[in-house]
């Protein structure tokens, strides 16, 4: 693992120290212990890493999509080899479980490159004809300039990559900020990109806060596009910023995913996926399932089994092979979802969990597996994004019920729907206000197909072509094919000179 003592920076191909005269300390959010202080990026750092990935813009914008592509395969490969080290040290960021981190976060990020190493090769335009007389047109899509990129601290290597490889791939040079408290993978990420023969100043890291670093980033001059994951209102303040230079902007924001399961349903299926749904990551996901909505017929046995497989999850070191589940990110964050399970209490039945556990695990930000039952439609956990390991269970009479109920939010990244019966499950999905929704499962995702949500949840697609897409502009090219046709034109408007 890299150890990240020449700077918590990635600026032209090689490390550096931060200049804002301050320094933040990563902290291993499973024991408390400190794993790395480094120096802050300032405005300076920003400018300098926009200058770098400004100078590398023409040289990688202007490599044929081939030569690209091979370049990413080759980055695919690097990171490949360092799966290890990169699994590793995201857990130890994080607090997820390595068997997380070895199985998804790592090996869906080597997945991803070799996919935007493929898509590289279909920067294409379209073939038109002679639409306006003796014009012949055609559209070009073309590279964008500089992007700006925040990324959060829930996914930093796959963020980082979201984030990263479309824009890359479409010849784009990157600025992104990861979060102040898990900037590791990002940076080893970089290193990889470069060691694998990206170009210098293609791929640049500022580790700095959202208030200095990562505003100054949005509002740079010389950023043509902004990218930004996490919060709705911290993605309010994003889009403010962006639309002063009148940016090309992409927001994947909260999100307070419907978990719908009809009286017809597989129970058991429905209840393991529940549980895995509700508690990947610590529950710290936009997609995570959060809302159970269950059909009367199944409910009370629903909120029973599904309490009771929460009850055999296992809490414990990220690193022992038989663990679960981590901590949350931080003791704050631990707080702040204890905050919101205890209020609740007032007006809902805690089922299980709601609570931090004690003996070996109390120096970490853990906090138990929680099922809240009976809360209110209006009620606090059921509109919030509590963005942690607590599901809501609410029951529902009719299907126009269950619908109706899961689509009220303001919300709209993720769902799913639990059903046998076909026609029930393509309703659903029809009608289900979401980016994204899955039927009899909840979580999983591929490099092939697009994510990112409506409404509150923000805008744009992270993976897939449609990602790719996003990180272009497009370019209408027409061609006067007589040599005579602007004189005809000139003649239409003027007359005869």
């Amino acid at each position: 693992m890299h150890d990240f003592a020449d700077g918590a920076q990635y600026l032209a191909g090689r490390s550096a120290h931060g200049t804002s005269g301050r320094t933040y300390t990563v902290v291993d959010p499973a024991t408390g212990a400190e794993v790395l202080t480094y120096a802050l990026a300032g405005t300076d750092d920003v400018d300098a890493a926009v200058a770098a990935a400004r100078a590398a813009f023409p040289g990688w914008s202007g490599a044929t999509p081939g030569e690209r592509s091979d370049a990413l395969h080759r980055f695919a490969a690097v990171l490949a080899e360092r799966a290890d080290d990169l699994a590793r040290a995201e857990s130890l960021q994080c607090g997820k479980p390595l068997k997380l981190t070895r199985e998804f976060d790592v090996p869906g990020t080597v997945d991803n490159t070799a996919f935007f190493a493929g898509a590289a090769r279909h920067l294409q335009g379209q073939s038109a004809g002679e639409y306006s007389g003796d014009h012949t047109s055609y559209v070009r899509r073309e590279a964008i300039g500089v992007v700006g990129s925040i990324a959060p601290w829930n996914y930093p290597l796959q963020m980082a990559a979201w984030k990263i490889l479309p824009a890359i791939a479409a010849g784009n040079t990157i600025v992104l900020k990861p979060a102040e408290s898990t900037p590791l993978t990002s940076l080893m990420f970089a290193r990889a990109a470069t060691d694998a023969g990206v170009p210098d100043g293609v791929v640049n890291i500022v580790t700095g806060t959202g208030p200095e670093a990562g505003e100054h980033l949005v509002g740079h001059p010389d950023v043509a596009m902004t990218s930004f994951t996490g919060s709705t209102a911290v993605g309010r303040r994003v889009a403010d910023i962006a639309s002063a230079g009148v940016k090309r902007l992409h927001l994947e924001l909260g999100g307070k995913a419907p978990f719908v399961v009809f009286d017809d349903a597989d129970l058991d299926a429905a209840v393991h996926g529940a549980v895995a749904g509700a508690l990947i990551n610590s529950g710290q996901d936009c997609t995570a399932a959060t809302r159970a909505y269950v059909q009367r017929p199944l409910y009370e046995t629903f909120v029973e089994r599904t309490a009771a497989l929460m009850e055999t999850v296992r809490l414990g070191d990220p690193f022992a092979p038989g663990t679960d589940l981590g901590p949350l990110i931080s003791h704050a964050h631990r707080d702040r979802v204890a905050g919101f399970v205890d209020r609740a209490r007032s007006y809902a039945r805690v089922v299980t969990g709601g609570a931090a556990p004690q003996g070996k695990l109390k120096d970490g930000a853990y906090y138990l597996p929680t099922l809240i039952a009976d809360a209110p439609q209006d009620s606090e956990a059921v509109r919030a994004e509590i963005f942690g390991p607590v599901l809501v269970v609410l029951p529902f009479d009719s299907d126009d019920d269950g619908i109706r109920l899961a689509n009220d939010t303001p919300y709209g990244l993720a769902a799913s729907a639990w059903s046998r019966d076909v026609y029930r499950a393509h309703r659903a999905t029809r009608e289900i206000r979401a980016g994204c929704v899955w039927v009899n499962d909840h979580i999983p995702i591929i490099s092939e197909m697009p994510h990112g949500g409506h409404r509150a949840s923000g805008f744009g697609k992270d993976m897939s072509l449609y990602s790719f897409e996003e990180y272009t502009q497009i370019k209408h090219v027409m061609f006067d094919n007589t040599a005579v046709a602007a004189k005809d034109w000139h003649r239409t408007v003027f007359g005869d000179r």
